[in-house]
């Protein structure tokens, strides 16, 4: 696993924030039962040590009982609970033990005053009451006897340090150590099967597209985050495979758009060096050639434009000027055209003057070029209809031709680079880029361009312009 790895991080969170929430939870357990058990000996402990304390009382009153008496009270007390116990009077002297082995305490003095003394009736716990034996951990209970509400000594019960007690406390921190253990070998499992695995699924699949292989594709297993990624490297791959079918695509066709003129001139300015085409007819071949040039140079013009437009680098010089001026340069400037197809061009003008807000000379070559469309597809002696018209802030301008409309497989792809319908590569009229050109120079616009078919009559293409107001 790498040092910076997301599953590592998230297993060493993970086990933080679980270690911590377990280690505090054997905290309280350990409060808790240490709590539990201590009250639960005070109270049983306190209950018996009362009867002793009143037997002892009442000897020291009355002379009732005897010593004998009170030690077997001791004893069934220190047997109860485990324990050792002594008496001593007020000065700390002792006179009476439940165990044998402290006979060499009996009539010695303990420093009780050391120790924290119980000022009531009740228990007071000393971790340490006899020094001699420190080092045995003896912890001690200490109980007051009182007689005439006075003072007359101490029991002392002597505890040594319980093995089950203590016993318990390691199982619980085992078990909460065990538990975070667990708890990472967990997260760790299901973290490679979730995470690391479907990610570097997706992450090796990324490094084969970028060798090329376009065609790669993940599983979409799971409906989450990690699923939704691998969805989204799908969709991206399928983008770059579309793209770079585009790309053949464009590759192969402005190769073909470039060979077959280029081959022309290539055989034409052969044949005259040559001397394979007579003198007489050079002058109709070189015009051949010129146009075959006049052909390239508007290719790779278009293709320029193009290139700029999708870089960014498409600067637009805008202004003022009358879309209907602009509409009148073009039809005459298309004029031969028009005539060598005997075409009828019409043009409505709903307002004399209409002033747009573009780039002037862009806009001409989009009328131009949607204006050649027309003439190329129109029949003989067919009609064009330009209409300008206006809505609110827009000027919508419309250019029909009469003849065969475009069938629904074609229209979906018009837009798209080197598209010719006819589907004719030789075709020496069109390069197959101005209707793409069209529709980038009006997106610089911000505006819309679309086209319709007009049943039984024609094709109708239309796009907006920025009105003047």
């Amino acid at each position: 696993m790498k040092k910076n790895s997301i599953v590592r991080k998230l297993i060493i969170t993970f086990s933080s924030i679980t270690g911590g929430l377990l280690i505090l939870v054997g905290l309280v357990l350990t409060i808790w039962f240490y709590k539990n058990d201590y009250n639960g000996t005070v109270e049983s402990l306190n209950k018996q040590l009362d009867v002793v304390s009143e037997a002892v009382g009442s000897y020291l009153k009355s002379q009732e009982g005897s010593y004998e008496e009170i030690g077997r009270l001791l004893e069934i007390a220190c047997l109860s609970n485990n324990m050792d116990g002594i008496i001593v009077d007020r000065l700390g002297y002792v006179y009476i033990v439940s165990n044998s082995k402290y006979d060499y305490l009996k009539y010695t003095n303990i420093d009780i005053s050391s120790n924290k003394v119980p000022t009531s009736n009740k228990l007071e716990y000393s971790k340490k009451l006899i020094k001699e034996y420190s080092n045995e951990n003896l912890g001690a209970f200490i109980k007051p006897i009182y007689s005439n509400e006075k003072l007359d000594g101490y029991i002392i019960m002597l505890q040594e340090e319980k093995r089950s007690v203590k016993h318990t406390i390691i199982i619980i921190w085992v078990a909460v150590i065990l538990a975070v253990i667990v708890a990472a070998a967990i997260v760790k499992y299901f973290a490679e099967l979730l995470v690391v695995k479907p990610i570097e699924e997706i992450n090796n699949a990324a490094k084969r597209l970028a060798k090329g292989d376009v065609d790669e594709r993940v599983k979409v297993i799971n409906d989450n985050e990690i699923g939704e990624l691998a969805q989204s490297f799908n969709i991206m791959a399928q983008s770059i495979e579309e793209s770079d079918i585009i790309r053949k695509e464009f590759i192969s066709n402005v190769s073909h758009e470039l060979r077959s003129p280029i081959t022309s001139i290539k055989g034409f300015i052969g044949g005259i060096l040559d001397g394979v085409i007579p003198k007489d007819k050079e002058n109709y071949y070189l015009k051949i050639v010129y146009d075959e040039i006049d052909r390239l140079a508007r290719l790779v013009n278009d293709l320029l434009d193009i290139s700029a437009m999708e870089s960014g680098k498409f600067n637009l010089n805008i202004s003022e000027f009358d879309i209907n001026q602009t509409i009148s340069l073009c039809i005459l400037n298309l004029e031969s055209k028009i005539q060598a197809k005997g075409l009828n061009v019409k043009a409505i003008f709903h307002e004399n003057r209409c002033f747009a807000i573009g780039d002037r000379d862009r806009i001409l070559q989009v009328v131009t070029n949607l204006l050649e469309n027309a003439i190329k597809y129109s029949e003989d002696n067919g009609q064009i209809e330009v209409n300008i018209s206006t809505k609110g802030e827009k000027i919508y301008v419309s250019i029909f031709n009469s003849g065969e409309t475009i069938s629904p497989e074609d229209i979906n792809h018009i837009w798209d680079r080197f598209y010719k319908s006819d589907k004719s590569r030789t075709n020496k009229i069109s390069t197959g880029l101005g209707l793409p050109i069209v529709r980038l120079i009006l997106t610089q616009h911000n505006q819309d361009v679309w086209v319709n078919n007009v049943e039984g009559k024609g094709v109708k293409f239309t796009f907006t312009l920025q009105r003047n107001s």
